[in-house]
C-alpha cells in the first residue's frame, strides 16, 4: 500500500493529492499533459519535494514534513525508469546493469542478474555500448538496471514516449511480465490510452494536479463522464473476455464475456486465454430486436441504464449487458425513434471488424501479481 497526502504549490502549477492504493501489479497514472503525473512520481522518488504532507510505502516513510523526514532518492528503495534510457555511454550493457546492483547492499539483493537478463532478453546485448543499441534495446537495459536495485517499487515515467510503435510493441510484453515474474509492483506514467489498456491493473486519472478518479481499468475507462480526459474519440468500454474458439474457415475468434459472445477477427491467443478488448461507443448501434438479415455479427442483449445528451445532435447511452458496461453514441433522433428510456431492452449491434484487437493477455497468475 502506498499512501500519499501532499501539496506542492507553484505560480504556474500546483498539485494537491490525497489518496492511497494497493501497489501490486501495475498501476498507471493517466491524464493529459500538465495534469501532474510526472510531478507526483518525482515526489515519490524524492526528486521533487512537496511543500507539506506525507508519502509512505507500507510501514516505510519516505517523506513526512511534520516529522522532518525526507529520505534522499538512494534511500527510498525505489527503482526509476525515465523517458530516455540515461545509460552511461562509456559502459557496456552489462556494466550499466551492474551499476544498479551497487545501489543496495548485497544482503538486500532480492533479484538476480541472470533473472533480469533472461526476463528482458538481454543475453546478446551485454557486451555492446549504448551507441550500438537500438532505442528499444537501450530502454530494456535501463529497465534492467532499475530492477537490479531490488526495489520495493518500480517507477516508470513514460518510458516508451520516445520510441516508435514497433519498439513500443517490443517492450510492452516485458513490462507486463515484470510484476508477475519478479514480484515488483510498478507505478507507470502515461498519457497514451493504449498503454493504459495494455498494461494496467488499475488506473489513477489526474487532472490539474488532483485525482479525478481511480479504480480498475475496466471500470474507469468505461465511464462516459471521464471521456473529456480519456478522449472522446476513444470513448467506450473496456471488456474482459475469454477466448473460447476459433473459426478457421472465416478467420474469426469467439470471445465470451458476461454479456454473451463476441466474434472478432482471428486472434493468435489460444483457447482459454483471457484478454481485454475495447469497444468504442461510436461503433455500437442499437436495435429493439436482434436482426436476422444484417451483416453485423454481434447482437448483444442489453438494458438501457442512462441516456445523456452530448451536444445538439448526439446522445451517449449507457448499457448493462449481463453485468458488463457498454456505451453507445447515437443521434438524439434515434433515441426518440426507438423510444429509448432507462430500463428499455435493446440489442447492442457491434461490427466484428470494429472491435479493436485485444490489448493484453491476462493469465490467472498475472491477476495475482
Amino acid at each position: 500500500m502506498i499512501e500519499i497526502d501532499v501539496t506542492r504549490a507553484r505560480k504556474k502549477f500546483s498539485v494537491e493529492l490525497n489518496f492511497s492504493m494497493e501497489t501490486h501489479g501495475i498501476t498507471t497514472l493517466f491524464g493529459p499533459s500538465g495534469s501532474g503525473k510526472s510531478t507526483l512520481i518525482d515526489m515519490i522518488a524524492g526528486l521533487l519535494k512537496a511543500d507539506r504532507g506525507r508519502i509512505s510505502l507500507g510501514d516505510y516513510t519516505l517523506f513526512d514534513s511534520s516529522a522532518g523526514i525526507d529520505l534522499p532518492p538512494e534511500r527510498r528503495r525505489l527503482g526509476y525508469v525515465f523517458q530516455d534510457a540515461r545509460l552511461f555511454p562509456h559502459m557496456n550493457a552489462r556494466a550499466n546493469l551492474r551499476y544498479g546492483m551497487r545501489r543496495r547492499p548485497a544482503a538486500e539483493h532480492r533479484i538476480g542478474e541472470d533473472d533480469v537478463i533472461g526476463l528482458l532478453g538481454l543475453d546478446r546485448l551485454l557486451d555492446r555500448r549504448p551507441a550500438q543499441l537500438s532505442g528499444g534495446e537501450r530502454q530494456r537495459v535501463a529497465i534492467g538496471r532499475a530492477l537490479l536495485v531490488s526495489p520495493e517499487l518500480l517507477l516508470m515515467d513514460e518510458p516508451l514516449a520516445s520510441l516508435d510503435q514497433p519498439r513500443k510493441n517490443e517492450i510492452l510484453p516485458f513490462i507486463r511480465r515484470m510484476p508477475r515474474e519478479l514480484g515488483i509492483p510498478v507505478i507507470y506514467v502515461s498519457h497514451a490510452l493504449e498503454e493504459v489498456i495494455t498494461l494496467s491493473d488499475r488506473v489513477v486519472v489526474l487532472q490539474e494536479g488532483q485525482v479525478r478518479a481511480m479504480g480498475e481499468v475496466e471500470d474507469i475507462l468505461s465511464r462516459s463522464d471521464l471521456a473529456p480526459l480519456t478522449g472522446r474519440f476513444w470513448a467506450g468500454a473496456v471488456i474482459r473476455a475469454r477466448v473460447t474458439s476459433h473459426d478457421t474457415g472465416y478467420s474469426l475468434t469467439n470471445l465470451d464475456f458476461g454479456g454473451g459472445t463476441l466474434q472478432v477477427p482471428r486472434l493468435d491467443h489460444p483457447e482459454g486465454a483471457e484478454v481485454r478488448i475495447r469497444v468504442r461507443s461510436r461503433d455500437v448501434s442499437l436495435a429493439l430486436s436482434a436482426p436476422t438479415d444484417s451483416s453485423v455479427l454481434n447482437a448483444i442483449p442489453a438494458i438501457v441504464q442512462e441516456i445523456s445528451p452530448d451536444g445538439a445532435a448526439q446522445a451517449d447511452v449507457v448499457l448493462d449487458a449481463g453485468g458488463t458496461r457498454l456505451l453507445a453514441r447515437i443521434t438524439r433522433k434515434s433515441v426518440d425513434a426507438l423510444s429509448l428510456v432507462p430500463g428499455s431492452s435493446v440489442h447492442a449491434m457491434i461490427k466484428a471488424v470494429s472491435v479493436e484487437r485485444p490489448s493484453v493477455e491476462r493469465s490467472d497468475d498475472h491477476d495475482q501479481s
